[in-house]
């Protein structure tokens, strides 16, 4: 390795004063040693040397020296000696991504077998897994575009929500890329890290196509495509799993225009690849996806010095295994009362109170931080340990809540919320609360990360998602709670309020589950068609009609 000796310098320069003790202490030390310093002021010159017992003039290594180069080599070193740069670590390890899944009726085909959505909601799942740690997003297009699960680390939300989607939930069909691009893009704007978009789909309303074009030309972010479909096309069947057919009876088949396809793509810059059997398609993606961040991440960091004064330790190992012989002695008394000293100063007091307390010493400690450590276990899937290894509170947190200990990761959040005023704790929160239970709770949470930080998506989803299962809460109770024959009002009453108490005093997971799975779909059936109706982007003359691939009857 070649050393440009230019670009040599310090990084803390400040350090290297300690440089002159190093050069005094031995000339102090030799002078205070000095016979013929002490005795010249009383003895002539030419008398001293014949009353002085021993070789005084014999210059030989002696500890005082010892510890001078010690001090030398620990000056240089403190100081960052650096000749050469390299690029900081990536600032994050994973790429966020929401996936834009089609729900136009032409995706129930069977060419891609068992259909094309079948097919396609696996892969969203497949995604979704190989993303440990990583956050992904779901968004539904069809006629409008709405989002279905906002970016998350959790797998268990879009396991949750992923089956339950069908064609029919749509308000209206066609093939919105452009929309659904749109509400992507809101999801990711706010987001430091580059993200990806990926869309999952088997064609575009050609009346929409100039319009995507554009913006996915425009786009920040990176744009992929995994065609789901076959040229050969196939028949369409209805929810049920029967053909569908059109008034006249003739059944209804859905086609693929592949050259149509590919052209977009290449118009739009888009990466294209096609739905497969096995898990290539998703290995495809998620280096994609990787690739793109590291590359976006390269291109906005800013290189720093390499600090290369490690080196010098060991140097000092050495001299301090040497100095252990016998007969060297050193005073350390000056050198303990000088550590005592700076250990006493206000920020080492205050370093002392700020650290945490932990259950021992590991040899790893030895080796790597605490927040090091948990980082390592919390990419491994030990959530459990990363959280016991956590120094930094969010991260900490964070470690708590994908080990599903919602209450000491509320716990956690409150601590930071109360202290930085932070809208991510808040947030999670929020999360926390609603894996509890509490609802109620979870929405004041939601509310205050809103206010902290306005237009996030994510809350203003989650707030909707809260108020839903506090109403299916509501009609699951007064459905239990009927009076029966012979039972009086008062008593109903008692009866309901005690349970709410049970609810709102010890809820468990199963109450979250429970509550989400009353019915995913009617409640995402129900939020696509209040969105709907307050459309945002107006939609695109021509309707679905003029689509590419679009379902059409088979000739008879």
């Amino acid at each position: 390795m070649e050393i440009d000796l230019s670009a040599f310098h310090f990084l803390r320069p400040l350090w290297l004063w300690l440089l002159m003790p190093a050069v005094l202490l031995p000339l102090v030390w030799r002078r205070r040693n000095d016979v013929r310093a002490r005795w010249r002021k009383f003895i002539a010159p030419e008398l001293l040397e014949h009353l002085l017992v021993g070789d005084t003039r014999t210059y030989r290594l002696q500890p005082v020296h010892s510890l001078a180069v010690l001090l030398a080599l620990g000056a240089v070193a403190a100081a960052g000696p650096t000749w050469e740069q390299v690029r900081p670590p990536f600032s994050q390890d994973k790429a966020p991504m929401v996936i834009a899944l089609a729900l136009n009726r032409s995706m129930d085909a069977t060419d891609v077998p068992p259909t094309r959505l079948e097919r396609a909601k696996a892969k969203v799942l497949d995604i979704a897994r190989s993303r440990k740690g990583a956050r992904t997003g779901l968004v539904v297009y069809a006629g409008t575009s709405h989002l279905v699960v906002p970016p998350t680390e959790d797998p268990a939300m879009l396991e949750l929500y992923a089956p339950a989607l069908a064609t029919g939930l749509m308000p209206k069909d066609g093939k919105r890329m452009d929309l659904a691009l749109d509400v992507a893009e809101r999801l990711l704007s706010r987001d430091e890290a580059a993200g990806t978009i990926v869309f999952i789909g088997d064609g575009l309303d050609a009346a929409s196509r100039e319009a995507f074009v554009a913006r996915a030309k425009a786009s920040k972010q990176q744009l992929l495509w995994l065609a789901a479909g076959t040229s050969k096309g196939g028949t369409v069947r209805n929810a049920d799993g029967t053909v569908a057919t059109d008034a006249s009876g003739v059944p209804v088949t859905a086609g693929f225009d592949a050259d149509g396809i590919r052209k977009l793509a290449s118009a739009a810059g888009i990466p294209l690849a096609s739905l497969r059997a096995d898990g290539d398609d998703v290995v495809w993606v998620q280096r994609r996806a990787q690739t793109y961040l590291a590359e976006m991440d390269e291109a906005h960091r800013e290189a720093r010095w390499q600090e290369n004064g490690f080196w010098l330790v060991v140097p000092v190992l050495l001299l301090v295994l040497l100095s252990f012989r016998r007969g060297w002695t050193v005073k350390w008394l000056p050198v303990v009362v000088l550590s005592l000293a700076f250990a006493a100063t206000p920020d080492g007091v205050r370093a002392a109170d700020a650290a945490p307390q932990h259950s021992g010493w590991r040899w790893i400690d030895a080796f790597a931080t605490r927040d090091q450590q948990g980082r390592w276990y919390y990419e491994r899937g030990d959530f459990a340990t990363a959280a016991a290894r956590f120094e930094d509170p969010m991260w900490k947190g964070r470690a708590q809540y994908a080990a599903k200990d919602y209450g000491d990761a509320l716990a956690t959040f409150s601590q930071i919320f109360t202290q930085q005023k932070n809208e991510t704790a808040a947030f999670y929160m929020g999360n926390s609360l609603a894996h509890l239970g509490d609802y109620e709770g979870a929405i004041k949470a939601y509310e205050i990360a809103l206010k902290l930080h306005p237009g996030w998506a994510e809350a203003t989803a989650n707030i909707a998602l809260m108020k839903d299962l506090l109403k299916a809460d509501e009609q699951t109770e007064e459905a239990h709670q009927q009076p029966s024959q012979g039972q009086d009002k008062e008593d109903t009453k008692k009866g309901k309020g005690a349970q709410q108490t049970v609810v709102s005093m010890a809820p468990t997971e199963d109450v979250w589950l429970r509550g989400l799975n009353t019915s995913p779909a009617m409640f995402l059936r129900q939020r696509f068609e209040q969105e709907a109706a307050t459309p945002s982007v107006k939609p695109v003359a021509g309707g679905s009609s003029a689509s590419i691939g679009g379902a059409k009857a088979a000739a008879p």
